[in-house]
């Protein structure tokens, strides 16, 4: 139950109940009501609840603000609702105070509805498809792939709790330019290996293939023994692929044609990249529901059927022998090619493809895909052609996410992509827990830069955000344990409306803010406002817990109703934490 948004309804029925009643009595002229906002003040002092009725009613009533206010003061009626007073502040401030029945019932609602609490339906099961990661299969995975599968993973999660039925998957591009890149990449490794001074490295390291890559690559480079040229990849898998296929077939493709060589290795690689991708993805806890190929696109011929349809909506024109998409009737900078004059589409039409796919063939009511910043041009253009095709573009939605910057001993830590020493996701979770990786990399906006500090990461200190979180809920736990190890039996039940300390206050209408938190989070498509709910939580719960003895409370009712105070808190936090995939330690 969203006791928020209940609260906040009922006042806006109460609110206009008394203007009824004001009406009726004469005291204000019967015209329509304008819209009037309730909302949360931040000074709590102010009240639970705040409304600017009597500012919106002034003109309309030909009256001053707080003349309106204490008309509505006093005939509004509170009895029987989740309110126990309203007082009139300033100008007209209309402030709302909620009873402490609310609060008491707060807590019993988390004890009753456990892991389901904080779930709403706001999205009415809604079908979402959240593509992200999608990395590039020719190779291991960046930082920047690390930071979007935690913001995709979590982001789903969310989604799932707001009421969508919310999908991941990840697009694999194992077609066009990347994969022919790649092949030609494996193919001059490979007749390395087969050569002369191949034949020496291959000796001189005995097979050992991680010797023989180290020996590869620091040899690679201009007027070197390997040479390579600029447009191909250079990272070592490079040289542990062909490496590896050298072992098992030694000179088998050493006197076939370019091409079939060149498919040999594609063949026996990629299939390896991409359970790679998958294994790496699970160790970050990322399953996903689908893993979709770019090559069904072209096996099916839908790629070149979408060329098809717009060119037969007549949004296409030829030039220069390239067929070309009429953007800019769509409000894009320029028009775009779609098939090159050799007869061959570019990467752009296997997406339209395949996002066609997705909202058309697949029916999914909402494409959610989180990309890098760098695609900040490429967004417009494929919205333009899909609405070319005559599907909504509303109904796909970005997220544009920067880069994040690694710090270790307060110095940026340097990534190199051609250097084949890059930091990669797995190298990172070597190094780091998985949990920390997750919080941290939804500990902003997607669309905000921020420094990944890696020593922080691995701190268990109260300034480790994850840390400070998990030990929130094992403190708990600790509490819960220690009580019944001394004989103190845990109540289902206790006196709840004498929690009205104002650290229990502050604590309670935090946690009956969760369901508005995630509706919040999966409209903006934003997880981390998951994140720092969490941690304010954990703030929350170190200051009550500080200021209010659970053990030696004032009464023995108190002690008891301060327990499922705590219980309450654990199973936020343990919600909270499912969302984010990230453990619940009970010790620490």
């Amino acid at each position: 139950m969203d006791f928020i948004n209940k609260a906040s309804e009922q006042l806006r029925i109460l609110i206009k109940k008394a203007l009824e009643t004001v009406t009726a009595d004469g005291d204000v002229p019967a015209v329509s009501v304008p819209d009037f906002n309730i909302e949360i003040p931040a000074d709590k002092s102010h009240g639970d609840f705040a409304s600017n009725i009597a500012m919106v009613c002034a003109k309309a009533f030909r009256m001053p603000p707080r003349k309106i206010a204490e008309l509505i003061c006093d005939k509004i009626s509170l009895d029987g609702s989740l309110f126990e007073r309203c007082e009139v502040a300033g100008a007209g401030f209309m402030n709302f105070f909620l009873s402490r029945k609310w609060f008491s019932d707060v807590v019993k609602n988390v004890l009753d509805e456990k892991d389901d609490y904080g779930k709403t339906d706001s999205g009415k099961g809604k079908r979402i498809l959240v593509e992200f990661v999608s990395a590039n299969p020719t190779g291991p995975m960046h930082i920047g792939n690390a930071r979007g599968g935690a913001i995709g993973d979590c982001l789903t999660s969310v989604l799932q709790w707001a009421g969508y039925h919310a999908e991941r998957e990840f697009y694999v591009n194992d077609a066009g330019n990347q994969i022919e890149k790649f092949g030609k990449s494996l193919s001059l490794r490979y007749m390395q290996l087969c050569s002369e001074k191949g034949q020496q490295a291959v000796y001189n390291c005995h097979s050992n293939t991680e010797k023989l890559c180290a020996d590869i690559y620091s040899r690679s480079g201009e007027g070197q023994d390997f040479e390579m040229p600029e447009d191909v990849y250079l990272g070592t898998d490079i040289i542990e692929h062909a490496a590896n296929y050298y072992k098992k077939h030694l000179f088998e493709l050493e006197n076939v044609s370019e091409t079939e060589r060149r498919k040999a290795l594609v063949d026996y690689a990629l299939p390896l990249n991409i359970a790679g991708l998958e294994r790496d993805l699970k160790k970050y806890r990322i399953v996903y529901d689908n893993w979709f190929r770019e090559s069904k696109l072209h096996e099916s011929g839908e790629t070149m059927k979408i060329v098809d349809k717009l060119r037969e909506t007549g949004h296409t024109y030829e030039k220069e022998g390239a067929l070309w998409f009429k953007a800019t009737d769509f409000g894009v900078d320029k028009d775009f090619v779609l098939v090159r004059a050799n007869g061959i589409p570019t990467y752009v039409v296997p997406d339209i493809a395949y996002h066609y796919d997705k909202l058309v063939t697949r029916n999914f009511d909402k494409a959610v895909n989180i990309l890098g910043a760098d695609h900040h041009g490429y967004v417009p253009r494929l919205k333009s052609a899909l609405t070319a095709l005559g599907i909504d573009a509303d109904k796909l939605d970005v997220v544009l996410m920067q880069m994040v910057r690694l710090v270790r001993n307060g110095e940026v830590v340097k990534l190199s992509k051609r250097s084949g020493k890059a930091i990669t996701l797995v190298t990172l979770l070597d190094e780091i827990p998985i949990d920390a990786a997750r919080f941290y990399f939804n500990l902003r906006e997607a669309n905000s830069q921020f420094e990944f500090d890696l020593d922080l990461a691995v701190e268990k200190s109260s300034q480790n955000p994850v840390y400070y979180v998990q030990y929130a809920h094992a403190r708990i736990c600790s509490l819960i344990a220690n009580l019944e190890s001394e004989g103190i039996e845990i109540p289902e039940s206790a006196e709840l409306d004498i929690l009205d300390n104002p650290r229990e206050i502050e604590l309670i209408r935090h946690i009956a803010s969760l369901p508005k938190e995630i509706n919040l989070s999966a409209k903006s498509y934003d997880p981390a406002k998951i994140t720092k709910y969490a941690i304010d939580l954990a703030t929350l719960f170190h200051r009550f817990y500080d200021a209010c003895s659970v053990k030696n409370a004032e009464t023995p009712e108190l002690m008891n109703a301060r327990i499922l105070l705590c219980l309450a808190v654990r199973q936020v936090l343990r919600n909270v934490l499912s969302i984010l995939n990230i453990e619940r330690p009970e010790k620490m």
